[in-house]
């Protein structure tokens, strides 16, 4: 549920904040005091485009941030897959509107603009003209229809899905197959070279570290040999070497040693270290020997470093790589050699996609179909309710001339709405507040399903007054029982309705205009009421039939 709105900073608005409530929250005012621009903010919150004439002149920003709490488990379960975790009950969307740049978060957090649009789907849904006019695509069509349909429908689908993406990677396969002898002749020479270059090469697990490492040594050999020699100088290759000095120190603590047990102790370390000494001469000797080799040596371990790393430039950047890639062309060899084997395995395998791609299909439309007949008579119900007294509505279905990853169905709505005219597209005969009226009748059939527990309402009053507005106003009161309902309307009979009834307001200070937003009291609610029917001149009659709008709304 969407709790509160905080604007800063845009077009005529210094700074509102607005607390909104559960049921159906109705938003009024005089042509021209900002309701657009308080909608409008919420949708930019939401991810909407904006340009920087939306800045309140000589500000450095815009900011817009809403919070929603969320206590609906699948909303919670869907925003938990994005790593969006509620703080304390609520979500926090916010976007810092600057010239040329926004920064959006979730909680505090920057994200990117398709996360916050991602979020904002599952917690808002909004209507305005755009979205009543989504309706006239058969593929927002199909979309309701199937959201219409629930889980059942889900799990098919995915059957579908998947069955779509084998078949796909099968036929792109097949495809690609028919070679002609002589295309198929050049790839098999091909592989065959490359496969006996890799294998003429015997490479063996880790070779090419150890090379690396060798002719590392190799080249770097006569500095290393220098060093290696002068530290046998210093610790055992000269007189007045650390060995040497270390036995004449042996000879003098040995002497030492038969006066004083001290000194004994002293003399075992001192030995100690000379026979550790003694091993590192003898290792740094052996050491020094295997820094000598012939040019012959040094010629082939480049050479075959060289080798390697030919065929790394070619097939892989190591050696698992390269053997990875062997294994796959000699695969393919097999298949080219017996092509005509494979040719018939491969289409056997085509044929068995296509052939469980349509079982999944088909089980799909035939559900679609079943629930296409449900939803078209609750639709058609509902538009009844909203003073459409003889209309007929059916969903139509046409099959697609191709397989998609959604089934093989097109549909599309269809409606009439004067006796003996038959049933056409909605496209063709619903003017913009028909439009409105059929998507308020939709939602209030989807209600129960849908897990957007916020729905915004904009226009939904266009075209209609009297009886239909009344209409209008009981339908999105029943909605407003299982969803919070935000509406911006001109007519009384629907803000009579409002569980909470706000005025949004421009004023003009110091040659400073502002719009701002304010929850009503009830005799305020009334006042406002009076002033939507009454027009310039409000009189005592025109309260009263206010208040008595109030009171048969609340019976």
């Amino acid at each position: 549920m969407l709790q509160n709105l905080y604007v800063k900073n845009l077009a005529l608005i210094d700074e509102v904040e607005v607390d909104f409530g559960k049921g159906l929250n109705i938003l009024t005012g005089e042509t021209g005091a900002g309701k657009s621009i308080i909608l409008g903010s919420v949708n930019l919150a939401l991810g909407g485009r904006y340009s920087k004439e939306i800045l309140r002149k000589d500000a450095a920003y815009g900011l817009v941030e809403i919070t929603f709490s969320v206590e609906n488990e699948e909303q919670r379960r869907q925003l938990e897959k994005m790593d969006i975790f509620p703080e304390e009950g609520c979500i926090v969307l916010s976007r810092r509107l600057m010239d040329g740049r926004s920064v959006s978060k979730i909680n505090g957090e920057t994200v990117t603009m398709s996360l916050l649009k991602e979020a904002a789907g599952i917690l808002i849904d909004i209507h305005g003209q755009h979205e009543h006019q989504s309706l006239l695509y058969k593929k927002s069509q199909l979309q309701i229809l199937d959201a219409f349909a629930g889980k059942p429908l889900e799990e098919i689908a995915l059957r579908v899905k998947n069955a779509y993406k084998t078949y796909r990677s099968i036929s792109e396969e097949w495809e690609k197959a028919n070679l002609n002898e002589s295309d198929r002749a050049k790839e098999i020479a091909f592989l065959e070279f490359e496969v006996n270059e890799i294998e003429g090469a015997n490479l063996s697990d880790g070779e090419d570290e150890e090379l690396e490492s060798l002719y590392k040594r190799m080249t770097n050999a006569k500095n290393i040999l220098e060093n290696a020699v002068n530290a046998y100088g210093y610790t055992g290759g000269s007189s007045d070497c650390a060995s040497d000095l270390i036995s004449r120190a042996i000879r003098c603590m040995n002497d030492a040693s038969r006066y004083d047990d001290r000194a004994s102790q002293l003399l075992d370390q001192l030995s100690e270290i000379d026979g550790l000494l003694n091993d590192f001469n003898r290792e740094l000797s052996d050491y020094q020997s295997s820094l000598e080799f012939s040019e012959e040596e040094f010629y082939l371990t480049e050479k075959r470093l060289n080798e390697i790393n030919h065929l790394k430039t070619k097939y892989g950047n190591s050696i698992d790589l390269i053997m990875q890639y062997l294994e796959e062309k000699k695969e393919r060899l097999c298949v080219l050699r017996d092509y005509d084997a494979y040719l018939e395995s491969l289409e056997a395998k085509r044929i068995q996609a296509e052939n469980e791609l349509w079982k999944q299909s088909d089980q799909l439309s035939r559900l679609r179909k079943e629930q296409g007949a449900i939803l078209a008579k609750k639709i058609e119900e509902s538009l009844r309710d909203l003073n459409f007294v003889d209309v007929k509505f059916e969903i139509e279905f046409l099959k697609l001339n191709n397989y998609t990853a959604g089934g093989i169905d097109e549909v599309e709505f269809l409606i009439s709405m004067n006796p003996g005219q038959p049933v056409k597209p909605l496209a063709e005969v619903a003017s913009g507040g028909e439009l409105s009226r059929t998507m308020l009748a939709i939602k209030s059939v989807m209600a129960d399903r849908d897990h957007i527990e916020t729905l915004i309402f904009d226009e939904i009053d266009v075209g209609i007054s009297g009886r239909t507005a009344q209409k209008v106003a009981e339908k999105m009161a029943l909605i407003g029982k299982n969803h919070q309902v935000i509406c911006i309307t001109h007519l009384a009979q629907i803000a009579a309705q409002a569980n909470r009834h706000y005025v949004i307001e421009k004023t003009v200070t110091k040659d400073i205009t502002r719009t701002g937003i304010r929850a009503l009291s009830e005799e305020e609610s009334v006042e406002e009421l009076a002033r939507i029917l009454g027009g310039a001149v409000i009189t005592e009659t025109v309260r009263k039939s206010a208040r008595e709008m109030k009171q048969l709304a609340k019976s």
